[in-house]
């Protein structure tokens, strides 16, 4: 998912340098082979650029809300066939781990009926994994809502996998998000 409009960051933070490249080629990197399908779904033409350029189906839009991205992105994923379930990955947090996406994945095949989200400390966060029971809600979300609407409809059908590090799960939104999360990348590598 990279749609947003990046008002609070003041403008395109998809494009944003974190040590060296796009931003969104993080979210890129850690999804690369792990999915039959992926599909970015951008408002931004750089953005696009950018996927078409690695090889990373896009959908150019113009649609005001979260619920249009999402029923995008769902809708190109499932016209190839069946699949069992969908990751709605958002594009800004540059400290999630392919680890973490790893063990998304070996949740949802343990589990293919539970809503799998990563979570610190029991705080769940994105992204989210949802089964095929949930594409019918998520095609026909409210105006305005993401994939939180139907995980909060459905608290017992949840299943949280812990990280454990909590900026992992930290999004994007200001300048000064970015710099905090780019300092605390370059401590890691340390």
């Amino acid at each position: 998912m990279a749609s947003g409009l990046g008002k609070r960051f003041g403008g395109n933070k998809l494009m944003a340098d974190f040590d060296g490249q796009p931003l969104i080629c993080r979210a890129l990197t850690v999804t690369d082979g792990l999915f039959s399908h992926r599909v970015v779904v951008t408002r931004h033409a750089d953005v696009a650029s950018l996927c078409h350029a690695q090889n990373v189906p896009v959908i150019l839009h113009d649609e005001p809300f979260r619920n249009d991205t999402i029923r995008m992105g769902l809708d190109e994923v499932t016209r190839n066939g069946d699949i069992s379930g969908c990751l709605f990955c958002p594009g800004d947090q540059p400290l999630l781990s392919r680890e973490t996406i790893i063990n998304l994945i070996d949740a949802f095949l343990a589990d293919n009926k539970k809503i799998i989200r990563p979570a610190f400390q029991n705080t769940p966060g994105a992204p989210v994994l949802f089964p095929s029971w949930a594409f019918s809600e998520l095609f026909s979300l409210p105006e305005g809502r993401g994939g939180g609407f139907v995980a909060k409809k459905y608290p017992e059908r949840i299943q949280l996998v812990p990280v454990q590090d909590e900026y992992e799960l930290k999004d994007v939104d200001t300048q000064k998000d970015l710099l905090i999360l780019l300092n605390r990348f370059k401590y890691q590598l340390m």
